[in-house]
């Protein structure tokens, strides 16, 4: 299977998906379990990929998923997508916590990434080293005696 079944049925799994998918995008950050998050972070992924194409049928997708909430999307295709524009994937972040007191169930932190307000300038690349050529050719410019030009004075 491409998916965890995460112990309950089919209905009851899809619909905690959209609940815990709303939550990421609403709150930027929940704090669930490490398999659920590893799951919803699939669905977030999905999303902001259908807020970055900005279609209706992208917009459509994303309100069937997420049980009609308009807000929500809104969200995604107004805000998320034009934050992740340059962006290829990759936009949660999964932080382990302890486990869970009770069934030792180990808990994370699923937040969206924070995209860098300043974009970082490119350091230059050090200029070419020079060919063997060109330094032999600077030597024999070195080496050349400069021509003695006398001037006569005026007497």
């Amino acid at each position: 299977m491409a998916y965890r079944k995460l112990g309950v049925d089919n209905k009851h799994r899809r619909s905690m998906l959209a609940t815990l998918t709303k939550q990421v995008v609403n709150n930027e950050s929940i704090t669930t379990t490490e398999t659920r998050a590893k799951e919803v972070r699939k669905t977030v992924d999905k999303l902001i990929t259908y807020g970055k194409k900005g279609d209706l049928t992208s917009r459509r997708k994303a309100l069937a998923f997420l049980h009609n909430d308009v807000e929500t999307v809104n969200k995604v295709f107004n805000d998320l997508a034009k934050r992740y524009a340059n962006r290829n994937g990759g936009y949660t972040q999964i932080l382990k916590l302890d486990e869970r007191r009770g069934d030792n169930a180990l808990m994370v932190i699923l937040r969206l990434v924070e995209e860098a307000k300043k974009e970082e300038k490119k350091e230059e690349k050090p200029a070419k080293k020079e060919t063997k050529k060109e330094v032999k050719e600077e030597k024999k410019e070195e080496k050349k005696p400069a021509k003695k030009t006398t001037k006569k004075a005026d007497k």
